[in-house]
């Protein structure tokens, strides 16, 4: 079973990165700070849509365990043997709810939300445990 970004992320990501070129075409009038400002923000936008076109499979699960995205692109394989929990961590900060899938490694904890996997946390976890058996 594979969970990847939805399409939808990279492509706004892009248009975003465009929109602060154009609005520096449009405002920045030979203010270097301001297109300094703009030419790092699409930079960093399309670095981030550039990894979600790169590695859009950001978790994926079989019998033997599974295999996780860290860092801009690296992936790692966890067997079920070392992994200590997998759950939903529920948080409310300012009146928005959020929803993130956790896999906990013993040294080091997975989180994911539902823009990385295409889905739902708790589907996830559901199909994580039956996988897991």
């Amino acid at each position: 079973m594979q969970w990847r970004v939805k399409p939808v992320l990279p492509v706004s990501k892009l248009m975003g990165a465009v929109a602060f070129v154009v609005l520096a075409v449009a405002f920045a009038e030979g203010d270097p700070v301001r297109w300094v400002l703009a030419g790092a923000v699409a930079v960093g936008l399309a670095g981030w849509a550039l990894r979600d076109l790169l590695v859009p499979v950001r978790l994926a699960a079989d019998a033997e365990g599974v295999t996780v995205v860290t860092g801009f692109a690296t992936r790692k394989h966890l067997p079920w043997s070392k992994i200590e929990r997998v759950r939903v961590e529920r948080t409310v900060r300012r009146g928005l709810r959020n929803e993130l899938l956790e896999i906990d490694a013993g040294d080091a904890v997975y989180l994911y939300g539902p823009h990385d996997l295409g889905a739902l946390p708790d589907d996830v976890v559901t199909q994580l445990s039956d996988l897991r058996g």
